[in-house]
């Protein structure tokens, strides 16, 4: 699968989700097996661009492409200014954000707001385009069915979109009326994907091997896009990859190989963050590797006292050490869903 000049080693996405995935995670989702990874969204506004948070966001130092970026805004000209900003920083694709559904993005008539407005979202799609052409950076959309059950537009901004020159969509099964609750349908997307020649990806409520196969055979998708149902489990991909190629399962991960991975990536993820931030921002993601594991509840009450990273690695490591003195592999888990009310952004 391809993306403007860009070839992919397989089509088994990880999603952009705001505080999720940043540069370490999205590298190791890449390491275990996901074709393409998104960041988190990049703010429009240039007065926030010498934030910290932006400039982290912004920061792709080491990490393997093709390196894409998702911004947001409601003005074409801040869009397209955006997009020359990201390029400039190592950006090597451009993805306009248009499902968000986060009250806090939709208020400011951003992210899904803008499927209620499509003569904007065009005007920002094209303007995105033009700015990315002279650089030869490909320009993809991410969006929703539509903004409410009466609303769904998905099909029509599409069709519209690929007009202006975008080169891929990936569509969340849900209006932004559902936010995550209830069900992804998966009827829209195969509507849009009938109805376009450019490159679809399904997205939505893809946690198994299972239902990834079966999202793809419903929707005719080109890739599909994983986004909650990697947190805590990286490996999806490599799982989901197996099964399509064999109709297999991989054996569950061994408990000392997830003891690697998970101690690699608080190290670079306190590289980014620092030790304040770092510490603090990882037990998220310590508490969905353990969520489901002996013990894990308890451990995820102490670790989130711990201050420093120094001790909250030794304390993981620890934990892991204590599991694999009981177990040699992770139990197989049922699919889990993190809390929908997270401001989390797939």
């Amino acid at each position: 699968m391809n993306i403007g000049p860009y070839s992919l080693p397989n089509r088994y996405f990880a999603a952009p989700m705001a505080g999720v995935t940043d540069r370490p995670f999205r590298q190791l989702c890449k390491r275990l097996g996901a074709g393409y990874a998104v960041s988190e969204m990049v703010t429009s506004r240039p007065d926030l661009w010498d934030s910290l948070k932006t400039s982290r966001r912004a920061n792709h130092e080491g990490e393997p492409g093709p390196i894409a970026v998702q911004i947001a805004g409601t003005e074409p000209q801040m869009m397209a200014d955006a997009a020359r900003y990201n390029i400039d920083r190592g950006a090597q694709i451009i993805d306009i954000n248009m499902g968000c559904p986060a009250k806090k993005v939709c208020n400011k008539w951003a992210g899904s707001a803008l499927m209620q407005d499509e003569l904007l979202a065009l005007q920002i799609v094209s303007a995105t385009v033009q700015a990315c052409a002279s650089h030869g950076v490909p320009v993809t959309l991410k969006m929703r069915t539509g903004w409410c059950h009466s609303e769904k537009n998905a099909v029509q901004l599409a069709r519209s979109a690929e007009d202006a020159g975008v080169q891929m969509v990936t569509v969340h099964g849900r209006t932004r009326e559902q936010g995550y609750k209830g069900f992804a349908e998966y009827d829209t997307i195969a509507a849009v994907k009938a109805a376009l020649r450019i490159p679809v990806v399904a997205n939505g409520d893809i946690d198994s091997p299972e239902k990834a196969r079966a999202v793809l055979a419903a929707t005719g998708a080109d890739a599909v896009m994983v986004g909650r149902a990697a947190q805590g489990r990286p490996w999806i991909f490599r799982e989901i990859a197996h099964f399509m190629a064999t109709g297999e399962h991989l054996a569950q991960p061994l408990v000392l190989e997830v003891k690697q991975l998970l101690l690699a990536h608080l190290q670079d993820h306190y590289s980014l963050y620092g030790e304040f931030a770092g510490v603090r921002t990882a037990r998220k993601h310590i508490g969905w590797y353990v969520r489901d594991l002996s013990g894990g509840e308890a451990f995820r009450a102490r670790m989130n006292t711990l201050s420093d990273c120094q001790s909250q690695w030794a304390a993981v490591a620890d934990y892991f050490d204590e599991l694999h003195a009981c177990t040699d592999r992770l139990p197989v888990l049922a699919p889990h869903k993190t809390n929908p009310k997270r401001e989390t952004v797939e």
